[in-house]
């Protein structure tokens, strides 16, 4: 292919990826505008380094409950530049992420090197299983109680959280599987070396973690509009600037994971602290 048509094909690619973006966002913008409920959290959603919209949901909930220490821990980070705390990072939080991959690891130690040498950042490198969770933890050396709690290991998510027993957070953001559906009960069998190979297998469903979290204090408040994020709150935080409703029949969302591409980082609302390279 010539210079020329190489041109013309790229020019078309990016017309193609410019009209699916485009149709994204009106049918993101259709699907908040069916909950006209302004304490409905997707209607705050909005995306700096998260997938999709968490960045601005967490942040709405913690408008809403306060912090307390800001201090954070996420399980499943990737490379660091597209997770559910990074932004919080930016903003002046301090926390800790275990991460499996040794080269996310890598990208992590090179891009976040100002935030790990000022100690903002800890990070730890290794599996997570159920019987390792607790003193990776405590490994952390966190000092201050833990704000959030962000659990994204595409396997074994209800398993670990039902696990933890050394931190009490006060919001917790788990992965579930929207595909099995809204009032389905069903938990992946626990694996200690699950690797999730991308097929309908895994984690749990809405409504399985939903009776967990209850059973452990916490409240769901709501999901992410892509179906991948659920968003809890302990119990003694719960106010009137929520839903009464908590049931995960009523804040299910459905997979809407082909959206993802339509969240485009707003760097704006980011200082930028601690990152040394771009998304």
């Amino acid at each position: 292919m010539d210079d020329k048509h190489q041109d013309t094909f790229k020019h078309l690619l990016n017309e193609t990826m410019l009209s699916k973006q485009i149709l994204g966002n009106i049918q993101i913008d259709n699907i908040k505008q069916q909950y006209p409920d302004d304490r409905m959290l997707i209607k705050y959603g909005y995306c700096v380094y998260s997938q999709s919209d968490e960045d601005g949901i967490i942040n709405e909930i913690f408008n809403r409950i306060g912090t307390k220490s800001k201090v954070f821990i996420e399980f499943g980070v990737g490379n660091g530049l597209e997770n559910n705390t990074t932004y919080l990072l930016t903003t002046g939080w301090t926390g800790l992420w275990i991460e499996a991959n040794e080269k996310n690891c890598t990208r992590i130690k090179n891009t976040f090197s100002n935030a790990l040498e000022a100690q903002k950042l800890k990070l730890i490198e290794s599996k997570i299983n159920a019987e390792n969770i607790c003193g990776l933890i405590q490994a952390g050396d966190l000092q201050k109680p833990v704000d959030l709690l962000s659990i994204d290991i595409d396997g074994n998510d209800y398993h670990i959280l039902n696990t933890i027993d050394n931190i009490n957070p006060r919001v917790i953001v788990i992965e579930y599987n929207a595909l099995m559906g809204k009032d389905t009960e069903w938990v992946m069998e626990y694996n200690p070396d699950h690797t999730w190979e991308g097929s309908i297998y895994h984690g749990a469903t809405l409504k399985s973690i939903t009776k967990l979290a209850n059973n452990l204090g916490y409240i769901l408040v709501g999901c992410n509009l892509t179906g991948v994020n659920a968003f809890f709150v302990r119990e003694d935080l719960i106010n009137d600037k929520f839903t009464s409703n908590f049931t995960s029949e009523y804040h299910y969302m459905e997979n809407r994971t082909y959206l993802i591409s339509s969240y485009k980082a707003n760097y704006k609302k980011s200082p930028q602290l601690f990152i040394c390279e771009n998304k």
